[in-house]
């Protein structure tokens, strides 16, 4: 769909107005994310097909399998310059909840809640599992891990769903969260996508692991049951643990997202990792493009 550019408006604006990042849009006219537009111009609006094929054919996300081959399983990427999710572990055969759990010094029922996993089940090799903070690297982690991953099943789900920056505005507004930078908490885990899963099982266009859901859900939410197929709900999920952090905090921005990066006791008793730095740098960065 041709769009002729208006005062004021930028890639960024158009493809917002869209729900469709920057990226895609840019992929679609064969520009840079970075590029100008010009005032009076055209440029054009792709449907989400479209624009996930010219992604494809610029090398931006992976190409979907050939016919009768097995189905890709692995997450598609986090927005550029994201650092990694911490702590994520893929399980290599021989590894047990248990021995991962003794490995980071926390209790089976820890990690198992943390990641929505039966305590007492079977751990199936390529399964993605978030491990503590600065945990030490499990005994099996040099192995080659398997080409096939497994997300477990739990809440929040996947869901092939996109919301818009709106959306989660008015998400983070409702519940008195400043909306610029819920949204870009939001962008920089998931791109606004309620598909993403990352390497550390964390899910949805807030990025929100099994166990925050249940805190939240039981602790956070006042009663109202969540949905966890819902990706407006994966963000009010994501937008009240923020507010928890804020809180827990004494309203310091920095230290909240931080600590929604990296959690927040191994902030209070590690200190801010580089990683972490980089991720709050990135998020502040991008509240501007959110009107903050």
């Amino acid at each position: 769909m041709p769009h002729t550019v208006q005062p004021g408006e930028t890639l960024w604006s158009i493809a917002a107005a869209n729900n469709l990042t920057t990226r895609t849009v840019a992929a679609f006219n064969g520009l840079s994310e970075n590029a100008q537009v010009v005032l009076g111009s055209t440029i054009q609006v792709p449907s989400t097909s479209e624009g996930y094929s010219a992604l494809q054919k610029n090398g931006l996300v992976p190409v979907a399998p050939a016919p009768g081959s097995a189905p890709a399983t692995t997450a598609p990427a986090a927005p550029a310059a994201a650092p990694a999710p911490m702590g994520g572990y893929t399980v290599r055969p021989g590894d047990t909840l248990s021995g991962l759990a003794a490995g980071a010094r926390v209790s089976v029922n820890a990690i198992a809640q943390m990641n929505g996993l039966n305590p007492s089940g079977l751990l199936i090799a390529g399964t993605v599992i978030k491990l503590p903070t600065g945990a030490p690297a499990p005994a099996r982690a040099s192995q080659p891990a398997p080409a096939a991953t497994v997300v477990p099943v739990a809440a929040p789900e996947p869901t092939s769903t996109r919301v818009g920056a709106a959306d989660v505005q008015s998400v983070a507004a409702a519940h008195g969260v400043s909306p610029s930078l819920a949204t870009a908490i939001a962008w920089q885990e998931s791109g606004f996508n309620n598909g993403m899963v990352s390497s550390a099982n964390a899910r949805g266009v807030m990025q929100v692991m099994p166990g925050t859901w249940n805190y939240v859900q039981q602790n956070l939410a006042g009663g109202r049951k969540l949905n966890p197929y819902s990706a407006s709900d994966n963000v009010t999920a994501g937008v009240l643990y923020l507010k928890s952090l804020l809180n827990q905090t004494g309203g310091n921005e920095s230290q909240a997202i931080a600590a929604y990066y990296q959690g927040l006791g191994a902030l209070r008793s590690r200190g801010v990792f580089d990683d972490t730095a980089k991720y709050v740098a990135n998020v502040q960065a991008l509240r501007g493009r959110f009107g903050g």
